[in-house]
């Protein structure tokens, strides 16, 4: 998870991160298939366990976030901290760039 005015670096952080020379995101319907949640609002929250999640540590600063729900028509807000506190999740500085 990055901040909306930023940009996940995929080609470096992520790859190494996942120990990887490719990486590409999940054809929707796979996406949409594996975790039981409508496109538009996947989450974090709910993901299954073996799933890692990465958080840049700028979202941690964010007062407010606003992620998916599971259903596209509705989000969730909580602050940053939040986020990087959730047992499942992995806060990785420099996970995004720009702003």
């Amino acid at each position: 998870m990055v901040l909306a005015s930023t940009k996940l670096d995929v080609n470096r952080v992520v790859k190494r991160l996942l120990d990887v020379r490719k990486a590409s995101f999940a054809p929707m319907d796979d996406a949409v298939a594996l975790t039981g949640m409508e496109y538009g609002g996947i989450t974090p929250i709910g993901l299954p366990a073996s799933w890692p999640v990465y958080v840049d540590s700028r979202v941690l600063e964010a007062p407010e976030t606003v992620i998916g729900a599971g259903l596209r028509g509705a989000k969730v807000f909580l602050p940053g901290a939040v986020l990087g506190a959730l047992p499942w999740v992995t806060v990785v500085e420099g996970l995004a760039t720009g702003v």
